[in-house]
Formats: C-alpha cells, structure tokens, sequence
C-alpha cells in the first residue's frame, strides 16, 4: 500500500522534517570509534519532490560538520543551523521530480535536547545506542524527520572487530579487514526515521526458539554474563509472536532481534525490527515480561502502521499497552476485563485534563496516554465484541501496512465493523478529557 503522507509540519515538532518532499530510500554508511566516540558517515538520499517544485528544502542534523554535499551531483548553496541543514539547489527540483542527495559528515555524536532530556546517539561505557523517539534520529544521520515519511534503508556500520553491531533489518554481510569489521543490514520495509535502531556493544547471540519453515527468525543480542537471566526472561517471546500473529495477522517484517545493553534504561524503546532493553529489564524472574510484550507489539501497532503525526500516539502505546493484557490473559495471568479496571482506578486517581487525541508534546510519554488508551481499546473490545474486535485489528494492520494512520481514520475503521454507533463511545475516550465508566463486555458504552 502506497504511504499515506500527512499534509503539513508535525504541530508538535514544526522545526523537525519537510512535507515538501518524501525520502524513497536512505543509504548509510557509517564508521564509529567507539575510545574517541568519533562518527564519520556518508548518506544518499533518494528522494522526491511534492507537489510543487523544490528551490530550497531541508533536512535535520545535529552540530556535525558537514563535508561534502551534492543534490543530483551538483554542490547547492546550503546552511546548517540549530539542527537544521537548509539546502538550496543550484537548479530548482521541478514537481514529482525524484533527486538525490549526498551528504558527508563527521563528528562526535551525542543525544540531542528534548523535553524528556537527551535523545538519540547514547554514548555507552563500552559502545553505543541509538534511541530516537520521536525526534533523536538526527542525532547521527542526516533525515527528514517526520514520522509520516517513511523509507527503506540501508546500513553499513564499520567499527573495531570486538564490537558486534546489531540494527533492525536483515543482516546482509559482515567483513573483517584487519582490526575492523563492517557490517550491512537492509531494512525494506518503509520506515519512519525514529525507528531505526542500533546497537554496538559486546553482545552474545542466541537464537530465540525455532522459527520451523514460514516462521519468524527471532534473536536475542546479549552481554554474555546476562545470558541465564535472559534465557528465562525472554522464553516465552516465541510465544508471544505466535498470539500476536493469531490476534494481529502475520509478522509484518522479515526478523525481529532484541539487544541488551549493560547499562540500565529507563524503559526499552522499540525500533523497526529490533527492540533495546537495559540491563535492568532482565532479572531471570520475567519481572519485565509485559514490557517484552509491548515492545514486540509496537512492531504491528507504530511500525508498520505509523502515526501520521505526533498527536496520534496513543495509536501506538495504547494499542501496545493493550497487547500486554491480552498476553497476559492468554498466557495464564490476569484478564484484559482485570488489568482494565486496575487501569482505570488508577486513572481515577489522576488529573483529568488530557485528550488522548492531542495530549500535547510534553504529554506524549504521560502515564494516562498508556493507560488510557489501552482502556480505549478495551472499550472498543466491548463495543464490538471479541469476533468482530479481532477481525476489526487484523483488517487495520492489513489496510495500513507500511502506511501512516490517525485517530479519525482509526473511528471510522472501527465504525464499519458494527452496526450500532460508536460516534459516542470516541467522543468520550478519545476527544473528552473525563474519565469514562469502566468499559464491560455486552454492556453499551
């Protein structure tokens, strides 16, 4: 399916991506030292224009120096300020014309500054990470970074052979010349900048299970003194892949890898195809399982399906966190109906003042988006009932595969699976600021 394309800037990070434009295709190559935390890297970048031509655009990266950079060969005038590399072509790019861009650049990368701190490039004790929601990707490359532009992307990463280098896509190649190592993934599927993970370190690797013929290759990328705890840990991921292909329709990419840092994270962060989890996350007593699920969720419900704009979030965690209940319910633990009104006396307990539909940038990652919208997935649950409930997501990923959504066009979606109205039911959960009652299967909302 074609990517749907939001109209204007991101309301909530205008400064970051240009709709003036689509990338098709991003091609990176990558050389970090781990000692100096020194990157030096060469993008090209295939893109096309919109619906109106190009005398000038931009792309967002962080205070590297820029060497060498080209649009269709030829050297623009450009200037690069506050994030942003404005790029002014020695010809103007006529309408739905597709151009290329080159660009070289070097330097130390570092997070960069947001209202939840430093995101991105996260130098490690020994080692690197990058995780970028939602708007650290130009912390190390340069990117049209909105959510809405997805592209394919191929990496190349060359480091010191002790390091291994692990990114969501599939493994092409790895070379060792002398003290180094390259390695090449390719991820084909569109994918949004945030979304492309990495992760050098000193990592053991394991197979997750036996995928068997037609199933899904799972890795696990792990600090080898942490290999029993994950092993226990991480377990019943094969199973989990299992549910939610039979709840959500098939794997929508190629692989899906877990890497484990040493260090500890405040909470692991989905990539395309790879999930990052902190030392902390594994304990050898599934003390982190929900979130195991939830990662792993957010490759249907983020990924593949992407939020047009910031303000949709809670398509993706609410779905995610709602993933974990149904694991849990599936798997021998508490049900959806338990977890859903825990959810809900907690959220009685807290301010009611957000809308699930535009919560504002500093409420993206606030508690009650979670909660809340995995309450509002419930409450669809029991709207629908669990036929046409499941039948309802398997269609949504299908529909929007490799596509970008939002909450407008998730209510519609949902009003074609019933014939009583749900016009309500959104007005309260997603559009209202009240807490809603407890949401009940066979009971109206």
């Amino acid at each position: 399916m074609a990517v749907q394309q939001s109209a204007g800037p991101d309301p909530y990070f205008p400064d970051n991506g240009d709709a003036r434009y689509r990338v098709h295709r991003y091609e990176l190559a990558l050389d970090y030292r781990p000692g100096p935390n020194r990157l030096a890297g060469t993008a090209r970048i295939n893109a096309i224009a919109g619906r109106a031509a190009l005398a000038e655009f931009q792309l967002n990266l962080a205070d590297f120096r820029i060497g060498r950079l080209r649009v269709d060969g030829r050297q623009p005038h450009w200037t690069h300020r506050g994030g942003r590399l404005r790029i002014k072509p020695a010809k103007a790019i006529r309408a739905g014309a597709a151009f290329t861009v080159e660009v070289h650049w070097s330097g130390n990368p570092k997070p960069v500054n947001s209202p939840w701190g430093g995101i991105g490039w996260e130098e490690l004790a020994d080692g690197a990470l990058v995780a970028s929601q939602p708007t650290g990707a130009p912390s190390w490359y340069p990117c049209n970074d909105r959510p809405a532009d997805k592209a394919s992307y191929q990496i190349s990463v060359t480091t010191p052979s002790a390091y291994a280098v692990v990114a969501g896509g599939r493994l092409l190649t790895r070379t060792t010349r002398a003290s180094t190592t390259t390695w090449v993934y390719e991820q084909s599927a569109p994918t949004s900048s945030y979304l492309v993970g990495l992760a050098i370190g000193t990592f053991q690797t394991v197979l997750l299970g036996d995928p068997g013929p037609g199933g899904v290759p799972q890795h696990g990328h792990i600090p080898a003194r942490l290999l029993p705890e994950f092993s226990r840990d991480f377990a019943r991921q094969p199973a989990m892949m299992e549910l939610f292909q039979e709840l959500f329709g098939p794997y929508p990419f190629d692989e899906y890898a877990v890497a484990v840092t040493e260090e500890e994270l405040d909470v692991p962060v989905e990539a395309q195809g790879l999930s990052l989890f902190g030392a902390n996350h594994v304990d050898g007593a599934r003390g982190s399982e929900r979130l195991v699920a939830h990662e792993l969720a957010h490759q249907w419900f983020g990924n593949c399906v992407s939020v047009a704009d910031w303000r949709h979030i809670w398509l993706n965690e609410g779905f995610a966190k709602y993933a974990e209940w149904l694991w849990s319910e599936r798997s021998g633990g508490r049900s959806a109906q338990q977890l859903a009104a825990t959810a809900h006396q907690l959220l009685a307990t807290l301010p009611q003042d957000l809308r699930l539909a535009d919560p504002g940038r500093r409420s993206l990652f606030d508690d009650r988006v979670y909660e809340r919208g995995g309450l509002t997935v419930h409450a669809v649950r029991c709207a629908l009932g669990d036929e046409a409930f499941f039948r309802m997501l398997r269609d949504w990923v299908r529909l929007h595969r490799s596509g970008t959504v939002t909450t407008a066009s998730f209510a519609e979606h949902v009003a074609r699976f019933t014939d009583a109205p749900t016009a309500g039911l959104f007005e309260a959960w997603v559009y209202g600021a009240k807490l809603p009652p407890l949401p009940v299967p066979g009971i109206a909302p």
